[in-house]
């Protein structure tokens, strides 16, 4: 099982962070700062997963992950997941966003926030993985962002009907009809 998902740049600062099991902020803090030091000290000719890793939670946990360019995509797992089931899933979740964001880079990851949260829902649930096929990935995004544009659409309707409204040319009453107030009528 998937117990988090890490996404940081060279100098340990969070792009992402998604926890698959409950930690305080303050364990979520020091889980980062600890897979940053591992992980970045390591060379790029080794091996991309780390096993025996205890984290936080003092249960053996291993760390699967790639470095791009300026960023690290760290899955921490536990025992019964595939290294290389995971370091598959770190590509095909780096190459939905590269076919999503034409080029990902680091500014993506942080001015599209939303966009890259739903993504990785797509491809991982409560720890477990959902999807891997990226084309079915993208055709889920795609839906999604045709949703968002139609409630766009459907946010601005009001303002165009009250506008409509104001525009049109209403019968005036004559200036010398006076209307009751509504205390006045009484039985």
């Amino acid at each position: 099982m998937i117990k988090a998902i890490l996404i940081f740049n060279n100098h340990g600062k969070p792009r992402l962070l998604k926890f698959y099991h409950q930690y305080t902020e303050d364990q979520q803090q020091a889980i980062l700062r600890e897979v940053f030091q591992i992980v970045s000290k390591r060379e790029d000719n080794v091996c991309n997963f780390l096993e025996s890793v205890s984290l936080i939670t003092g249960t053996d946990d291993k760390l699967i992950y790639r470095h791009y360019a300026t960023l690290y995509f760290v899955f921490c797992v536990d025992s019964s997941e595939s290294e290389l089931g995971i370091l598959d899933l770190i590509q095909v979740f780096v190459e939905t966003l590269d076919k999503c964001f034409e080029n990902v880079c680091e500014l993506d990851l942080i001015f599209h926030v939303d966009r890259v949260h739903y993504i990785l829902q797509e491809i991982v649930m409560g720890g477990m993985v959902l999807e891997t096929n990226m084309n079915e990935i993208l055709l889920r995004v795609n839906e999604q962002e045709k949703i968002e544009k139609q409630e766009a659409g459907l946010q601005a309707v009001p303002g165009k009907a009250i506008s409509a409204v104001k525009n049109m040319e209403m019968p005036r009453l004559p200036s010398g009809l006076a209307i009751p107030a509504l205390g006045s009528f009484k039985s």
